[in-house]
């Protein structure tokens, strides 16, 4: 049985598995089936996020240990809860090699290792190379022996047997690994790592034995009933996907198994026998229904005003995506460039082709239309090429060939730092739509478009989850819902960012415009929060500065700016009424993304804490510590019957959260159907609703427009001839029309279920 909803947590060090155990009976108060946690391996000394995992036999000591899962595993049983477990297949911390035995045992003993075909090396190479020391020439100079290893200061080495005679320099040289300046990484590195992260080394998971070793411990839990569910991280990394996916479900017959799969628009997932995705799809979507699409123009016109921004957004991905290709993973291209010998300007070539790949990458044979695509533009960009382009086609359509394998990891890494961690930096037009598995050319989704990817979900993925905030999100679901607002006001938010660019000016003005509008999305942040986010946009951006090679002068500048909101007391009050009048519209919108996503078909997760008003940033801001105890007590006084107004405590947005979660929890058999439903009236465009078979979600859309049309009017939903229970205000309602301003009176939501 896949759950009826879940709710992540970041189950970390300062919060370990006691914690966690101790809210599971929160977690069932508010409604959900399945507690849905961070990687619980022992991960790198000092990991915030468990996706660095250096041993797979064991649950992480850090956490709490064998004793601390059982200590969880009995809490959530005596609550009625499942359990979730994130794994990570694609790859093992390396940054600590004396804490991860296999790779201290390669790095010893070479590919005599027993698990020298645990990692993705390229031993023609010789040596591991390991860009561990200073950038500096005389380096390895520092390097001593000490208790039979090599150290440099606090980095240790293993010493091949029958090697420790001379200088640390002489048995250096002897070693099965090379020691070089960190700067080598990105060029030479000749093992595969996870994007462009050296301390993350790709494991051989399609070896039958690297599987078994690799995922014994995590499905022993499901065998003894621990754990219900499996979240496959990245799966795009892997050499073969569908074959690993097929072992996994062959292990675990009766799990719960959904892949970190970011689709394009547009985009199918193959046929895998999975449940589906972890639900960026349907975030898109949600998102995107409450953005109004005719303003589209004013953001394109404010945009070129602020930056003189000519480049579209097709063309910054490209030359993101090149950039990457060429620069940040040139290791990665040169080991694919060594495959094809007799192909003149190869690493030109394939970059060119990863540049223009149009998703983050395909299956083989699923999805080679979409290398037609790629070399297509390829061929349009570079003509000079087209004879390259066509060698290289010719092998990569063919799943067989190694080339071919290859490339299909290349592309995903290409994608996602060239887009979502560089372009989305830099293309801030409206950023709102800057999201995971979204296209920002797409200004918005209407009405239509969302039901039918509802629609497409119940019929082809019922089971997949659906997500409005991740521990990898650029953004918090309620900062999103908030600038959704803007695109009702384009006016007046051209007015105040103008003014404010030019009072406290910045060289990257694209920078500026990404900052102003975090600032009002996440209003009011503390200086500190908007200070580290600021600085990590900009490195991620790339453009002012970067974490290669960070540049002090744009970097103060940059905190001069951020000052100068909290120090300016004009700017300060300018900026904070601002961001409260968007804030009611905000909230509204927060309530109905809430309510669709916890209502649409799949199975909706919740992130850890957002059960409130959550205006996070990019991580580590959304990894921030969650206060169950505030928590606990508003979701008591909820069911003690207050009905909370909508207003800064969020305690409306826990009445919704909570009570669809109790609703689908108790009576799934309501939620089995789809069906779009359409509001009469002349505002009726800003209702959005659906019958999932015995339950009826209403939400508001674009809550300025609507009062700016003085609210509801005549507007009114066509239901048959049943009698009704609002869920939130457990109001009766009956008859074949049902108007909106009656239902709507006390929440922009509603939830009618058919008595």
């Amino acid at each position: 049985m896949p759950p009826s909803s879940t709710y992540r947590v970041q189950v970390r060090p300062d919060f370990p598995l006691q914690a966690t155990a101790e809210i599971a009976d929160y977690l069932a108060d508010l409604g959900v089936s399945h507690l849905y946690s961070a990687p619980l391996l022992t991960a790198a000394p000092g990991s915030e996020h468990g996706y660095d995992v250096v041993d797979h036999s064991q649950v992480s000591p850090a956490l709490g240990g064998a004793d601390g899962l059982r200590s969880l595993s009995r809490a959530l049983q005596a609550a009625d809860l499942g359990l979730v477990v994130d794994i990570v297949p694609n790859h093992a911390g390396v940054a600590v090699p004396a804490v991860n035995p296999t790779w201290w045992d390669v790095l010893k003993k070479g590919q005599k290792s027993e698990f020298s075909g645990f990692y993705d090396i390229d031993w023609e190479r010789g040596r591991i190379l390991l860009p561990a020391l200073a950038d500096d020439p005389d380096a390895l100079d520092d390097l001593r022996i000490e208790d039979g290893e090599l150290r440099y200061f606090e980095k240790r080495f293993p010493i091949a047997d029958g090697t420790g005679e001379g200088s640390p320099r002489e048995v250096h040289d002897r070693q099965h690994y090379e020691l070089v300046n960190w700067t080598r990484g990105d060029s030479e590195l000749n093992y595969r790592r996870f994007f462009a992260i050296v301390d993350l080394a790709g494991l051989r998971v399609e070896d039958p034995e690297v599987f078994d070793a690799t995922h014994a411990e995590i499905l022993r839990w499901y065998r003894e009933g621990i754990a219900q569910g499996i979240r496959v991280d990245h799966p795009d990394g892997l050499r073969d996907p569908a074959g690993y996916l097929k072992r996994l479900r062959e292990a675990a017959p009766d799990a719960w198994i959904t892949v970190e799969k970011i689709l394009e628009p547009g985009e199918k997932l193959p046929a895998w026998p999975v449940a589906g995705t972890t639900g960026y799809n349907a975030m898109a979507a949600v998102n995107g229904v409450f953005v109004d699409t005719g303003t589209e123009s004013f953001f394109d016109t404010l945009d070129h005003h602020l930056t003189g921004g000519t480049t579209s957004w097709q063309d910054l991905v490209h030359q993101c995506k090149y950039t990457v290709a060429t620069e940040l993973l040139a290791a990665e291209l040169g080991r694919l460039a060594r495959l094809v010998p007799e192909v003149e300007n190869a690493p030109r070539a394939l970059a060119e082709l990863a540049a223009c790949f149009p998703v983050y990458r395909s299956y083989l044979p699923f999805g080679s239309r979409y290398l037609a695509q790629a070399r297509s533009e390829a061929g349009r960009r570079r003509p000079q090429m087209i004879g390259a382009l066509d060698q290289l086609t010719a092998r990569l359509r063919n799943p067989d060939d190694e080339l071919a394998v290859r490339f299909q990891q290349f592309t995903g890494a290409v994608m996602a730092k060239g887009v979502e961690d560089t372009a989305f930096y830099r293309w801030t037009r409206f950023v709102a739509r800057n999201e995971v598995g979204n296209d920002p050319a797409k200004f918005g989704v209407t009405a239509d478009e969302f039901h039918d990817a509802a629609e497409e979900c119940q019929l082809e993925w019922p089971e997949s989850m659906t997500s409005l905030a991740t521990h990898d999100t650029k953004r918090g679901e309620d900062v999103r819902a908030r600038l959704a607002v803007l695109s009702e006001v384009p006016g007046d938010w051209t007015e105040v960012v103008r003014r404010w660019v030019r009072f406290a000016p910045l060289p990257d003005p694209a920078l500026a415009h990404l900052i102003w509008q975090c600032a009002v999305g996440a209003w009011p942040i503390s200086r500190e929060r908007l200070q580290a986010y600021a600085l990590k946009a900009a490195r991620e951006a790339g453009s002012g500065t970067s974490w290669q090679h960070p540049d002090e002068s744009f970097e103060t500048t940059l905190r001069q700016m951020v000052d100068k909101i909290y120090d300016d007391p004009a700017l300060h009050r300018e900026v904070a009424d601002f961001a409260a009048s968007i804030t009611p519209p905000g909230w509204s919108n927060s309530l109905s993304q809430k309510l669709v996503q916890l209502t649409m078909p799949g199975v909706p997760d919740v992130y850890q804490g957002t059960e409130l008003w959550d205006y996070s940033l990019v991580d580590p801001d959304n990894r921030r510590p969650v206060d169950f105890a505030a928590r606990r007590e508003l979701l008591g006084r909820l069911d003690d019957g207050w009905l909370p107004p909508v207003d800064a405590s969020g305690a409306a947005k826990m009445l919704v959260t909570s009570r669809v979660l109790r609703l689908r929890r108790q009576r799934p058999e309501l939620f089995s159907g789809y069906r779009p439903i359409f509001a009469d009236g002349r505002v009726g465009e800003h209702v959005l609703a659906f019958d999932r078979g015995g339950v009826v979600a209403v939400a508001t859309r674009l809550p300025v427009g609507l009062s700016r049309h003085g609210g509801w009017h005549d507007t009114a939903l066509s239901l048959d001839g049943h009698s009704w229970t609002e869920v939130f205000t457990n109001t009766s309602y009956g008859g074949n029309r049902l108007s909106v301003a009656e239902l709507l009176q006390t929440y922009p939501v509603a939830l009618l279920v058919k008595e």
